[in-house]
């Protein structure tokens, strides 16, 4: 690719990313009983969601190294979703936009935080796609109704995917914490 098609990409992508932080949040959050190097392991491993994911039916890296962190994510229900991450501060979380490829993308923030010695949380937020093109004053009863219940769900699961797998050693068993409208 050449340099200034890369560089339209990285412009296309920061005005979407900026965009996105204009819309509406949904944010949740888990406790783990790991120090936080422990818990940037386990959610910065190439290919971790297919231990950690309930909604997961295949996690494919694309390009994993140094620099660039790019993956695939099949859900249950056949949906292909492309994560392409945007920053990665090692034991501290990382950015990255999310979607179907060349198509709408969410933009997800997950953070780790130091709760005590051998203790951390887990905080993902996501700024949805879906509701990028209206108004916050029009978008407000459709997040309240249908989106913040939907992905509220969701990110429980992904999460409680985690601490299974975290306490478990094993697997998260797909839909474990029940299906996904979305994604199962």
């Amino acid at each position: 690719m050449s340099k200034d098609i890369q560089d339209k990409q990285v412009l296309k992508e920061k005005y979407i990313i900026n965009k996105l932080k204009k819309v509406l949040p949904v944010k949740c959050s888990k406790h783990f009983n790991l120090d936080v190097s422990e818990l940037w392991k386990l959610i910065s491993a190439p290919g971790n969601l297919n231990d950690s994911h309930p909604f997961c039916s295949k996690n494919e890296v694309i390009v994993w190294d140094e620099t660039n962190h790019i993956d695939k994510l099949l859900y249950l229900n056949g949906r292909l979703y492309i994560r392409k991450f945007k920053t990665w501060e090692e034991n501290k979380g990382y950015t990255l936009l999310i979607g179907e490829e060349n198509g709408p993308q969410s933009y997800v923030i997950w953070e780790i935080d130091k709760i005590a010695e051998n203790k951390s949380k887990l905080t993902i937020t996501v700024h949805p796609f879906i509701l990028a093109k209206l108004s916050q004053l029009s978008s407000y009863i459709p997040y309240y109704l249908f989106v913040k219940p939907r992905m509220t769900s969701y990110l429980n699961s992904v999460l409680g995917g985690f601490k299974y797998f975290c306490d478990n050693k094993k697997k998260v068993p797909r839909n474990y914490f029940g299906s996904h409208r979305w994604f199962s």
